[in-house]
């Protein structure tokens, strides 16, 4: 499956657009991260628990997305964003989302 940002496959053609397809997952804090973010914030520098947290959530969401697709029979998601939201003092929800499409073969 071909996820991508922009709006056209290179050597392709879009020959069907099956709809919007998303995917989502919501993130919570763990105490110990936040103790350590707390103790980064003082001297700077980046929080590695909640990098690889939003990792971990952009992975899911997409992973998620993805098989949204495949259960229209898209061969790509085209114009993929992913966006985060915050629900609570202690939970982000990470969305991906995109246009599912059908391709022509590919040339060559």
């Amino acid at each position: 499956m071909i996820i991508t940002n922009i709006e056209n496959i290179p050597g392709r053609t879009v020959t069907e657009e099956l709809g919007l397809v998303q995917g989502s997952t919501v993130r919570g804090k763990h105490i110990g991260k936040d103790i350590a973010a707390f103790f980064k914030g003082l001297i700077g520098g980046e929080i590695k628990g909640y990098s690889d947290l939003l990792v971990e959530g952009r992975e899911e969401a997409t992973s998620r997305m993805e098989g949204h697709a495949k259960d229209l029979g898209a061969d790509a998601v085209v114009n993929v964003r992913i966006t985060t939201s915050s629900i609570t003092g202690g939970a982000v929800e990470l969305l991906a989302y995109g246009t599912a499409v059908k391709l022509s073969p590919a040339n060559g």
